[in-house]
């Protein structure tokens, strides 16, 4: 085990620790913001630096892809090859491999129908015709190199790997727990996860449960694979979609293996938020007390507040930066959408409350500019949202560590619904982590009035 987890203050299930990995002490809760090549888009690692990044996430799905895993190791690994001195975490690959899956699925399909439409409508020609005439036209590629392969047997999952072609070269690729705990040892990052099989959390029936006992006969594999335990943390991922009797066994099955960490997985794909609270609670109630716990794909900051209050460590999502290219600021109140014509006028910083380089120097109306029609804008926007993670990550730290945690969530709220209007979610989540947050929260009565005030 290459990391020591230190638990520095408590408020009833919320804690703040140090976590100590091999490239950086870190304190938690913390966020990690996603750089899926080796690089956080428009962004230098001095920035990070400076804003107070503590972790990365790096993609090794797209890393083994290019620049490919073994020029990363001949080079001295992902940390070296990116000039970045702190802590960074590979993702096991799968969920990009299903997503890939998804999409070619999906194109097959609309192939299908095309093909049939203007073969047999418009062209009247045969089928094999028209493939000579498609493969005349260098952008079809990649199609035929889809309908070379079948009609779908590469799109099934399999029990001992994942299947799939590279969208660079479309040589075939095969994702097994092995290949990808390989291909994370060679990048080297702090932090490694196992290989899962990853479901939706809307789909129901027994895909869900089979994906859950597949999840746990492929973490003894990638154990078994895992050749740098001294250097790099396996963390197991717990799957078993919104069926808390799944969660459990998954739950239980990964703490007999006593990993140096664990994710809860599976969420963030579109299921109600009444759901999406409850999962974590219970998976945090069960996970040792002395090992961080990770929410994959949580992003959101009121998400991140609320699975801290129920005991959650570490957060990742694409949404701070990905927000950002679409021209929207992070901000106390919620988001703030510079792209509105509002916005061209406006002299006032993003937020006058906070102390990053973008505020500090730059106008709404400047980057309003910007971001209708210059890469910068979404860079500048790139930079304040994640210095706002950042901080949201330090507040929630120091709250713990000074016995203020209570008044940090009530005052994050009040901010965020300044008319009392806090979703009942919220209210249902904090009432279990045993967090009193009547004082910003409407009664009854007056969110009838609010709603008849805002009618009228």
């Amino acid at each position: 085990m290459a990391l020591r987890f230190e638990i520095l203050g408590r408020f009833n299930r919320a804690r703040a620790a140090h976590l100590t990995l091999p490239h950086f002490l870190c304190q938690t809760p913390l966020f990690m913001p996603v750089g899926t090549q080796g690089t956080i888009k428009g962004l230098t690692t001095s920035q990070l630096e400076d804003i107070g990044c503590q972790i990365i996430l790096g993609n090794t799905y797209h890393l083994a892809l290019r620049p490919t895993s073994e020029l990363i190791d001949e080079l001295g690994g992902l940390h070296k090859f990116m000039n970045w001195p702190r802590a960074l975490l590979t993702d096991s690959g799968g969920f990009q491999m299903v997503v890939v899956l998804c999409l070619t699925d999906t194109l097959c399909t609309f192939l299908d129908s095309f093909r049939m439409l203007i073969c047999n409508i418009v062209f009247r020609y045969p089928y094999c015709i028209w493939l000579t005439l498609l493969k005349r036209v260098s952008h079809f590629s990649l199609i035929r190199r889809f309908y070379r392969t079948t009609s779908r047997p590469f799109m099934c999952l399999y029990h001992e790997s994942l299947p799939e072609f590279s969208p660079v070269d479309g040589k075939p690729m095969l994702l097994t727990p092995e290949e990808s705990i390989q291909i994370q040892n060679r990048i080297g990052a702090d932090i490694i996860m196992a290989l899962d099989d990853v479901v939706k959390t809307t789909i129901t029936g027994p895909r869900i449960k089979e994906a859950m006992y597949r999840t746990l006969r492929w973490i003894d594999r990638c154990i078994a694979a895992h050749k740098r335990p001294h250097e790099q943390n396996l963390f197991g991922i717990v799957q078993g979609g919104l069926d808390p009797a799944l969660r459990d066994i998954c739950v239980r099955g990964l703490v007999e293996r006593n990993l140096p960490g664990y994710a809860i997985g599976g969420l963030a794909g579109g299921e109600d938020k009444d759901s999406f609270w409850r999962v974590v609670a219970q998976c945090t109630a069960a996970l040792p007390e002395d090992k961080p716990r990770y929410v994959m794909g949580v992003g959101y900051p009121l998400d991140i507040v609320v699975c801290s209050a129920l005991g959650a460590d570490m957060y990742d999502c694409v949404y701070p930066t990905r927000t950002a290219r679409f021209g929207t600021a992070l901000i106390p109140e919620g988001v703030l959408k510079l792209k509105h014509q509002a916005m061209a006028t406006d002299v006032r910083p993003i937020d006058p409350t906070c102390e990053c380089m973008v505020c500090k120097k730059y106008t709404r109306a400047y980057i309003h500019c910007l971001v209708t029609k210059d890469a910068m804008g979404s860079q500048l926007l790139s930079y304040h949202n994640l210095h706002y993670m950042m901080k949201l990550s330090r507040d929630l730290h120091s709250s713990i560590v000074e016995g203020r945690f209570p008044e940090f969530v009530c005052k994050f709220l009040q901010r965020m619904f300044p008319k009392g209007d806090v979703p009942q979610w919220v209210c249902n989540a904090m009432e279990v982590a045993g967090i009193d947050i009547s004082s910003c929260c409407a009664t009854y009565s007056e969110s009838e009035d609010l709603m008849l005030t805002s009618k009228e």
